[in-house]
């Protein structure tokens, strides 16, 4: 069996250790952060300062993906979860009565849960386990290779390509030498430069910026009441802003606000009276607040969004070996979607299975990078297209949400119909939980009769139409009068550094 190093003690670095060990395998995992997640989950949340992980006090879900891997290695892990306060609902709940089940509608559940909550479920089941031990307060400052192994890899196709053996990683406390190096520190790990720094050839990473900025405030439902509203649907998006609304565990819930980077108007929602005013312009942000809940933060700003793939590999194949990355090292994806923590759990999940097939060869790292692009960057350019799409709608600022025509108006369609159409909302949700790739999914004759039909029955129908106008939108922000503009000339510059 192997010995892993695990760079970083997030989400994707303790479950990647804690699924290798369960499969015999023995992992190290070096975290930069001094101490675990705990139990005491407000405390964590709201008061742990982690700059290392700045989307930790953001809104997170966990999709069906997440969760059907979860219960099926980890259930110990999900059960957890649920101790904590998390809260499961399934999507064709949506409707006064279910529809009749199909095969595949036990995995359209959402785990509704903020991320310390998985965090602290991992950090409790890691420290059961003997075959981990998480080094905290020791980060990776190098990577160790083995001497000559630079050259060409033969007999697969592979020709002459030059790669690295990565051999172990070095930190403040010493050296450590393992089979197999993985990537867990994120996107601002800082592994491309010790890749750099131990002699590996640069790899190409594909980024595409969203232009959208997040503005997150959390609050508690009253007490006695355990949960909020099941309608309306708590996402809304207009011609030039949104809003979302996020359930979380014990009775703790987010509502976000989202406009185009571009939008003078943005940095005005920094505001707590600015933000639950444009909140309450949409209909999931006035039914939640409408609620009387008590806000337990200030406004969270996120922006410098983007989507960012970065293998360790380019066309030639990999650049190392014995080094594979996971979760956001690897695909660092747009929250939109939700789609994080699954592909995480997923690459973690490939990493334990296989990790018993010669890992520092060259053969393991083609296969993994092969996997990879089969298995997660799908899903990785779905998200493109969707945030292109919306950064696009909003960047326009039209006010009527005019011009939406053809595929567009179809695509939009679809999620309208969904939330009428229980076939149409169990397409949507395979697509949403990661089960069926929408290209499939969607071209169905069924599904897309249906959306055909709702659309001929409403041939007048403008999407993205909920929502202020922008004349109402500029008095909610008090841009006629120039605060916003004051705001954004302040703000906007640290604005643009705080992405996920």
């Amino acid at each position: 069996m192997a010995h892993l190093l695990v760079i970083g003690g997030g989400i994707a670095g303790l479950a990647t250790a804690l699924l290798a060990a369960r499969r015999g395998h023995t992992a190290e995992v070096f975290e930069r952060d001094t101490r675990a997640p705990g139990t005491a989950l407000d405390r964590d949340f709201f008061g742990w300062h982690r700059p290392g992980v700045p989307q930790a006090a953001q809104p997170h879900v966990l999709l069906g993906a997440a969760r059907r891997l979860l219960r099926a290695e980890l259930p110990d892990v999900h059960a957890e979860m649920i101790r904590l306060g998390a809260r499961e609902r399934h999507e064709l709940d949506w409707f006064e009565v279910r529809p009749p089940a199909r095969p595949g509608d036990e995995d359209l559940v959402m785990v509704q849960a903020r991320r310390i909550v998985l965090e602290s479920a991992l950090a409790t089941a890691v420290r059961a386990e003997p075959g981990v031990v998480v080094r905290y307060g020791e980060p990776v400052v190098g990577l160790t290779r083995a001497e000559g192994a630079d050259g060409g890899e033969g007999g697969d196709g592979a020709g002459e390509v030059p790669w690295v053996r990565v051999t172990g990683v070095t930190t403040p406390g010493g050296a450590y030498r393992g089979d197999l190096v993985v990537d867990a520190a994120g996107r601002r790990g800082g592994s491309a430069g010790l890749a750099a720094a131990a002699g590996c050839r640069p790899a190409p990473v594909e980024r595409h910026r969203t232009g959208l900025a997040y503005f997150c405030r959390w609050y508690r439902l009253p007490d006695g009441t355990d949960e909020g509203p099941r309608k309306p649907w708590t996402v809304t998006g207009g011609a030039f802003a949104g809003c979302a609304v996020f359930p979380s565990d014990n009775r703790v819930f987010a509502v976000t606000v989202f406009a185009h980077t571009g939008d003078p108007t943005r940095a005005a929602l920094r505001d707590p009276a600015v933000f639950e005013a444009a909140a309450r312009a949409f209909p999931p942000g006035a039914a939640w607040l409408g609620l009387g809940a008590e806000p337990l933060s200030g406004v969270l700003a996120t922006a410098g969004l983007d989507n960012r793939w970065s293998p360790l590999a380019d066309g030639r194949g990999p650049v190392a070996t014995g080094m594979v990355p996971v979760g956001d090292a690897l695909t660092h994806t747009n929250p939109t979607l939700g789609q994080g923590t699954s592909l995480a759990l997923w690459a973690a999940d490939r990493v334990a299975r296989t990790a018993h097939r010669d890992p520092g060869s060259f053969g393991f790292a083609a296969a993994y990078h092969g996997w990879a692009l089969r298995t997660l960057k799908p899903w990785f350019d779905l998200q493109v297209g969707a945030d292109a799409a919306v950064g696009e709608r909003l960047a326009a600022r039209a006010g009527s949400g005019g011009g939406v025509a053809g595929r567009a108006r179809e695509a939009a369609a679809l999620f309208e119909c969904a939330l009428e159409d229980p076939e149409v909302m169990r397409a949507r949700a395979r697509v949403r939980h990661l089960a069926e790739p929408p290209e499939r999914a969607y071209a169905d004759p069924g599904v897309r009769a249906r959306v055909a039909r709702w659309l001929a029955a409403r041939p007048d129908w403008t999407p993205n139409a909920v929502g202020p106008d922008r004349a109402e939108w500029e008095r909610l922000t008090g841009a006629g009068s120039g605060p916003g503009q004051i705001l954004f000339g302040s703000l906007g510059s640290s604005l643009k550094d705080t992405g996920r």
